[in-house]
């Protein structure tokens, strides 16, 4: 694989350590033309062979466009363009999932480039604006990149901790600092997986008083590890029952199709339940949006300055994932795993093995 040669505005990246998302898996199956259903662990492995030949095309009807996945990650500048005034070489960096945009919209000049009118380019799977070229992603030792889509790394973050931060982290990020949430706020949280334990963990750090809603009361230690209040088991009718209007905030993290209705039912007066982890159609009644005038919202990644700004709280408040660290040699088993629901709570990928001996 090649990167572009720098343009005035790039910096070089050595890649140290990528995140690995729910999003590469299902683009590895996409990009083969496999199906997302059945066996999941099959499905895992045909994804871990694509991405073991990072550069093959797939010739089994899915896109003939290489793929490299990958997009959130954390690196270090090695070399800059001509133009760059942010970054000097040696500086540590993040990056994550949108690397250029127009900066002239309504959204780009409100800080929200993830929803530019021209739509993002993708870190991976997405088209350069300049030259047409398919993006690809940070599975890999360098990563190039516009300056204005890299984000300085405060001291104190753990690089290998602090990658999903750029995907996970800034996608409940949004939500939280959108509604306001803080002390006095009782917010819920749907779901304990790489978005959930981050949404537990920024709410609390926020001040709020944080409950995790899970299906299984056996994940009341890692809630509170993680910062929660209390654990309420969504399959347990009258303890739903009970918590009916409990919560001002909702943070729905389930990645699967799921009725809303069981959770709108314990929103408090003109309380809002954020759907951020499954973005499929979904189904509403509107007399239960109605009943305490409810809100339905969601939100997905986020602008230049709301990424830097979460960057900057999870230092000063010591919030990081909770993650497994792996060789990029073992994608393929971090892949399996990630099918199968076998992580606590997120998997990234040190590339430092993809360094070639001199000798």
């Amino acid at each position: 694989m090649e990167r572009r040669d720098l343009r005035a505005d790039d910096v070089a990246v050595r890649v140290d350590y990528c995140g690995v998302c729910h999003s590469d898996l299902h683009a590895l199956r996409d990009h083969g033309g496999r199906s997302a259903g059945g066996d999941e662990a099959a499905g895992a492995s045909a994804a871990a062979a694509a991405a073991a030949d990072e550069t093959a095309e797939a010739t089994d009807g899915g896109s003939s466009v290489p793929l490299v996945p990958g997009h959130e990650f954390i690196g270090v500048v090695t070399e800059i363009g001509p133009e760059v005034q942010r970054f000097a070489i040696g500086d540590v960096v993040a990056v994550g999932n949108i690397v250029d945009a127009c900066l002239v919209c309504d959204m780009c000049t409100a800080g929200q480039e993830n929803f530019c009118r021209e739509f993002p380019t993708l870190t991976y799977g997405g088209v350069d604006r300049r030259d047409g070229r398919p993006t690809l992603g940070a599975y890999a030792r360098e990563y190039v990149v516009r300056e204005e889509f890299a984000h300085r790394v405060p001291e104190g973050l753990d690089p290998s901790a602090a990658a999903p931060l750029l995907c996970a982290g800034i996608t409940v990020w949004e939500p939280l600092t959108a509604l306001e949430v803080g002390p006095g706020v009782r917010v819920a949280v749907v779901g304990l997986g790489g978005l959930g334990h981050l949404a537990v963990k920024l709410a609390t750090a926020l001040g709020a008083e944080t409950t995790v809603i899970s299906r299984s009361a056996g994940k009341l230690e890692d809630a509170r590890q993680l910062g929660a209040a209390d654990l309420l088991v969504s399959g347990d009718g009258p303890a739903m029952a009970a918590a009916r209007g409990r919560f001002d905030v909702i943070v729905d993290t389930v990645a699967v199709s799921h009725e809303l209705a069981p959770y709108l039912e314990l929103l408090a007066l003109d309380g809002t339940l954020a759907q951020v982890g499954y973005l499929g159609p979904v189904t509403v009644e509107t007399t239960d949006l109605l009943l305490g005038r409810k809100k339905l919202t969601s939100a997905g990644s986020g602008g230049m300055a709301k990424t830097a700004q979460l960057l900057e709280f999870c230092a000063e408040h010591g919030v990081v994932a909770d993650v497994e660290v792996l060789p990029s040699s073992r994608v393929g088993e971090a892949l399996d795993r990630l099918a199968r629901g076998d992580v606590r709570f997120r998997f990234v990928l040190d590339m430092s093995d993809l360094d070639v001996d001199p000798s």
